[in-house]
């Protein structure tokens, strides 16, 4: 829902007794209406047992590929801990080079869908954040065996 504020121009006016300003009867009509959208910062909460429905668990990152004409993907190949290295793409490369990802474990959301983008197909997702000053990777303080789930 919107708000409608209503602002008046200050003007000097001069009052002569029983008499209101004509320019003063044409300011009160020519008053200013400005929509301004609510701004409300509901928080949506969720359950504990919405949170654990996300699958995050430590992988070793153990290649890093470019992606022909994407300046943004790699292709990173993460030990998790399972069968076969997944292949992830993450959009970090204006951020990190290979060598801030090889050889290091991270978290990894590895329950997401699987999603093709550029005709690759993408098994899970880095976590990362960021903010004015760039984009931050996180890593255990001490190794972790790859697969190892975080709650």
């Amino acid at each position: 829902m919107a708000q409608v504020l209503t602002r008046r121009k200050r003007k000097t006016v001069r009052m002569i007794p029983g008499k209101m300003d004509v320019s003063m009867q044409e300011e009160i009509k020519k008053e200013e209406s400005v929509e301004v959208p609510a701004v409300k910062e509901e928080k949506t909460y969720i359950t504990i047992d919405d949170f654990q429905k996300v699958e995050i668990k430590v992988g070793t990152v153990i290649s890093v590929d470019v992606i022909e004409g994407a300046d943004k993907l790699y292709i990173l190949k993460v030990d998790l801990g399972e069968e076969k290295p997944r292949q992830i793409l993450s959009g970090i490369r204006e951020y990190k080079q290979p060598e801030d990802l090889l050889g290091k474990q991270f978290p990894f959301v590895t329950n997401l869908a699987p999603r093709m983008l550029r005709g690759f197909e993408s098994q899970g997702m880095i976590l990362a954040g960021s903010d004015e000053g760039g984009l931050a990777l996180f890593n255990p303080t001490q190794p972790l065996v790859n697969g190892t789930r975080l709650r």
